[in-house]
């Protein structure tokens, strides 16, 4: 192919594309065989190449039918393993189907009303108990010895009592809680969502009471002596903060369904 045939074809396509025409002239012929305008569009589809970038489009177009000559003249190359072209072929086709098929399948079947349904349904599903608590930590270690544990403890029930006795929290939590970080603001610890924590002071503070202070009570951090500041309420996550994951699970239920259903009204016999 010359070259001024080659800048003739470009020329009719850039016209083609800009004037939006799809109705599936020739716009070459390679070996005889005709390429369409159509074959080529869906080209620059695959690829994302914008119809209006006349340039690239040109080029694009240049090396496509290079290659459809290359293709053409090697094909039935003996150098080739036919056989194994063609299965390669058809395991790449498998792949393309079933990819497009289920790609289309779960956006026409999980759509915005079928995830915000799913969210309405299902409520109990985002939410979550909350507690807002402040703690005053005697912390330990797993090397102590049992004495010194014990005196550690000690110390804890001493802080209980006049905590007990009315001496102000936050002033007893900024004085010896050694949760520096809390301590700092009188041991606060603001709302706490239910199994976030620790599982034992989880479960002992959830069974508290508003302004109850516990007894100590040891974790894996120390020590504990809690109070309740406010008590237990429900928190419905925001459906913007779960929408994506909704929609991620009813894909995946989507998809095994519809793969099931498929296979079950297939006939397959192994030999």
């Amino acid at each position: 192919m010359s070259m001024r045939t080659i800048m003739m074809l470009l020329s009719i396509v850039g016209v083609l594309v800009l004037s939006g025409c799809t109705d599936g002239k020739a716009i070459a012929k390679v070996n005889g065989a005709t390429i369409s305008e159509e074959q080529f569009l869906a080209y620059l589809k695959l690829k994302r190449i914008p119809q209006q970038d006349t340039g690239r489009v040109e080029r694009v177009l240049d090396d496509y039918l290079e290659r459809e000559a290359l293709t053409d003249a090697i094909e039935g190359s003996d150098l080739l393993d036919q056989v194994a072209i063609e299965e390669e072929l058809r395991e790449f086709k498998k792949q393309i189907l079933i990819s497009r098929y289920f790609e289309r399948y779960l956006i026409d079947t999980v759509n915005e009303q079928a995830v915000r349904n799913f969210y309405a349904a299902n409520p109990e599903q985002y939410e979550s108990r909350q507690i807002k608590a402040s703690h005053i930590l005697v912390r330990t270690n797993p090397k102590m010895s049992d004495n010194e544990r014990q005196a550690l403890l000690t110390k804890a029930h001493e802080i209980y009592s006049k905590a007990k006795a009315g001496e102000d929290f936050a002033k007893l939590a900024e004085e010896f809680s050694e949760d520096r970080v809390s301590g700092k603001k009188g041991g606060d610890l603001g709302w706490l969502k239910e199994g976030a924590i620790d599982p034992k002071f989880s479960d002992k503070v959830f069974a508290m009471k508003p302004g109850e202070v516990s007894e100590p009570f040891a974790t894996t951090f120390g020590f504990h002596i809690v109070r309740v500041d406010e008590g237990v309420k429900a928190v419905k996550r925001p459906y913007e903060s779960v929408s994506g994951d909704i929609r991620y699970q009813l894909r995946q239920q989507a998809k095994e369904a519809e793969h099931k259903r498929i296979l079950e009204s297939a006939k397959i016999k192994k030999y």
